[in-house]
């Protein structure tokens, strides 16, 4: 039977708005599902404040552990998920070197609306605390890096496999809206994780990454 030719070009359409919307989407750690929601732009001078106030105490820990002295990893995710919220931060200039987006956990949920965090193994959500960045491997995301978590609150990161990837779904530089959702990986854009590979890689010492809200 040969259907009439409006009625396939309504199917047509529905199935074209169906994906354009992001509807139907298969779950994956890093991509996650994408919202359209405009994200209200922190204050400059608090998040410098607050990021001069982390990377003072990340010089003792890493005094403290014998970790890479130069740089360290902050990832506010109080932040907006848009806004560049994954800081390299120059321990020695107590200064920002460089920042990019990077995805949040969405605890397993369609899209989640603020922010929970919990070190929970399978609940997909983001693990607050202080990781040392371990080996890399190239796995179901591509380059990632082993994390182990050194706080109590993050200390099953390695066992829940959160690690460091790129994902095409994360954008190079600020946007508007919010960004994808991953389940519980720091995601970045693959350009800036090729930033940070050259610099992990090129450290004799463990590198040090810290997320907090």
């Amino acid at each position: 039977m040969t259907l009439p030719r409006f009625f396939l070009l309504s199917i047509v359409t529905i199935l074209t708005f169906f994906l354009l919307s992001g509807r139907g989407k298969p779950g994956s750690d890093a991509a996650f599902f994408s919202k359209e929601k405009k994200s209200v732009q922190p204050s400059v001078k608090s998040t410098i404040e607050k990021l001069q106030e982390k990377g003072g105490l990340a010089k003792k820990f890493v005094k403290q552990k014998n970790y890479n002295d130069r740089y360290c990893f902050l990832i506010d995710m109080s932040l907006p998920s848009g806004s560049e919220r994954f800081f390299i931060y120059d321990l020695q200039k107590d200064s920002i070197l460089s920042s990019s987006p990077v995805a949040h956990g969405n605890c397993f949920e369609y899209w989640l609306e603020g922010r929970r965090y919990s070190n929970v193994v399978g609940s997909g959500c983001t693990s607050l605390g202080k990781y040392k960045i371990g080996i890399p491997y190239t796995g179901k995301w591509g380059y990632s890096y082993k994390l182990h978590g050194l706080d109590s609150s993050n200390n099953n990161a390695f066992e829940r496999t959160v690690v460091l990837h790129g994902h095409s779904c994360v954008p190079d530089n600020a946007v508007n809206d919010e960004i994808c959702q991953s389940n519980g990986c720091p995601t970045v854009a693959p350009g800036f994780l090729l930033t940070l590979k050259k610099m992990i890689n090129g450290s004799a010492k463990p590198m040090l990454l810290w997320i907090f809200d």
